[in-house]
């Protein structure tokens, strides 16, 4: 793999896995290291909520994030993608937990679905990804962008019934959906929430432009999603002062980052889980491996494809690659104690929009939620959620501007339709539903388009001739039945298929019969080379 220098990378340069750093220019760390400190403030609060959401120990969302970043991003086939414990696989998890009867016992499932990522890496099952059409990438990466703000605005306002990270419109933790859990946000806002939100987004606001416009490297390079979490402890300490009334708490408070702390007289083992293999005599393990494995698997690939469009290095990612490196992870994450595994586009966005150029980065972010865990757990509890929301929702408006709306309406109606029903399903119900849907669009419109495409028809007088310019299926039937039903008496009508190697046998079938219609009606009928193609 050629690396060069940030902003000269080859176009659509394939990244391949990379087993030593002496390919990386030390001149990166300025970039990369910043957006590490950037994600591990973003991936913070989403491990520990993902983790509550699944119904395992928090601590288990801190491994997989660790595991995310520095095994994953080790052997990742790409360069920015990030990953950790995904939402999408929270309702998963806990149903698996309760059937299985130990959290013990779903992890021996955990290091199945790792291995079994293996081989699809191995057989080159990554190759699937292609088959998703463009609109509904497109769609996925706005949608994500939207449910964020969607889903922070109540964390800014102050209100925390719902887990930090949680994805689906029906929420499982208060019972509220996206949209009557802001309005119940809204009824109970926090004053200090909210100045804490409000000056926090302000600023990231004021860096971004004055990073735009400064040729000063400070601006570019310095993280200001740390000035954002120092801001945000500061006001609170502030408010602890000044306004009680206005703080927001402590570690005791559900609206403060809770990093879970090793026990007094414990050791650093007793925070870790361990798999119960003998659950492995159970076939229903095997089952929910599997789930596993294709569900994370799926949700990798996809949101790979969508990390690819946001890289601006335009890089390539291997796909096949990144399965290996996934079921490296989950295996490994399985065997200390961690949730599953999947690139996760929160974090790879926070990632590439923190300036990030390597996997370095991603490498360095795992790191860092290493080093809380066991050193920085005291003043990470003081962070308030409110100026973690503020970071989110910037990210979030970055995957949503509006002029990605406005392009792709411009591209036409068969890439906006997939793309606003992608959006949309997403929004309202979840990320899997919302791709099935917005894919089973964008197939149809491709089936209508080429069925409207795939023959053509010129008259002179009577004189009517029907050319096939190519493949012909069932979905033409209906539009070539309205034609040959609107020819007249005196029509002298031929039928070409010699373009079309391939005619579906019931458009063959209701050409030849049209045979006797025709001569009723007094029509012409001639067809030429239309052959009715092997079954």
């Amino acid at each position: 793999m050629s690396l060069r220098s940030p902003g000269n990378y080859v176009y659509m340069q394939r990244v391949s896995p990379i087993r030593t750093f002496a390919s990386y220019k030390t001149a990166w760390l300025r970039q990369d290291l910043p957006a590490a400190l950037s994600v591990f403030l973003v991936a913070l609060p989403l491990c520990l909520g993902i983790a509550l959401a699944s119904g395992a120990p928090l601590f288990s969302g801190l491994v997989a994030g660790m595991i995310g970043g520095i095994v994953v991003g080790l052997f990742s086939g790409s360069e920015v993608s990030v990953s950790g414990p995904a939402a999408g696989l929270a309702v998963i998890v806990a149903d698996a937990i309760a059937k299985i009867g130990s959290y013990e016992s779903f992890l021996a499932a955990v290091v199945l679905a790792g291995i079994m990522q293996l081989v699809l890496g191995l057989i080159k099952a990554g190759r699937f990804s292609s088959f998703f059409p463009d609109s509904v990438i497109k769609g996925m990466l706005v949608a994500i962008g939207l449910v964020i703000i969607l889903k922070q605005i109540p964390h800014a306002l102050g209100r925390d019934n719902d887990y930090e990270g949680e994805f689906e419109f029906q929420q499982l933790a208060d019972g509220e959906n996206t949209v009557s859990e802001i309005y119940r946000a809204i009824e109970t806002a926090s004053t200090g929430a909210v100045l804490i939100s409000v000056v926090s987004l302000a600023f990231l606001i004021g860096w971004e432009r004055v990073a735009g416009r400064s040729t000063r490297m400070f601006f570019k390079n310095f993280p200001a999603a740390l000035v954002v979490v120092l801001l945000g402890i500061g006001l609170n300490e502030f408010f602890r002062v000044t306004v009680p009334d206005w703080y927001l708490g402590d570690t005791a408070h559900q609206h403060m980052v809770q990093i879970p702390t090793i026990a007094p007289g414990k050791s650093l083992f007793s925070i870790f889980d361990f798999p119960n293999f003998s659950v492995l005599r159970n076939s229903e393990i095997y089952v929910i491996a599997a789930t596993i494995a294709v569900v994370a698997s799926l949700e990798t690939l996809l949101k790979l494809e969508a990390s690819d469009r946001l890289d601006t290095g335009r890089r390539v990612s291997s796909t096949n690659q990144e399965l290996i490196a996934q079921g490296l992870g989950n295996t490994l994450s399985g065997l200390i104690g961690g949730l599953p595994i999947t690139s996760v586009v929160v974090r790879t966005s926070a990632n590439i929009y923190g300036g990030a150029k390597t996997r370095v980065s991603t490498i360095f972010h795992g790191i860092f939620l290493l080093i809380a865990v066991f050193l920085g757990g005291p003043l990470l509890n003081l962070i308030p959620l409110s100026c973690l929301a503020a970071v989110l929702i910037m990210v979030g408006y970055k995957l949503a501007r509006p002029a990605i709306f406005k392009k792709i309406y411009k591209d036409g109606w068969s890439q906006f339709v997939p793309f606003m029903v992608t959006v949309l399903g997403i929004i309202f119900t979840d990320l899997l539903k919302g791709i099935a849907l917005g894919t089973v669009v964008g197939i149809l419109y491709v089936l209508y388009t080429n069925s409207r495409t795939n023959f053509r028809v010129t008259r002179a007088g009577t004189q009517v001739k029907i050319d096939f310019m190519k493949d012909l299926y069932f979905l033409s039937k209906p539009q070539l039945k309205e034609i040959l039903g609107g020819l007249k008496p005196g029509d002298e009508v031929v039928i070409d298929g010699s373009k079309a190697p391939f005619i579906d046998h019931d458009i063959y079938t209701m050409l030849h019969e049209y045979r006797d219609i025709a001569q009723v009606q007094g029509i012409g009928y001639e067809l030429r080379l239309v052959v009715s193609s092997p079954k």
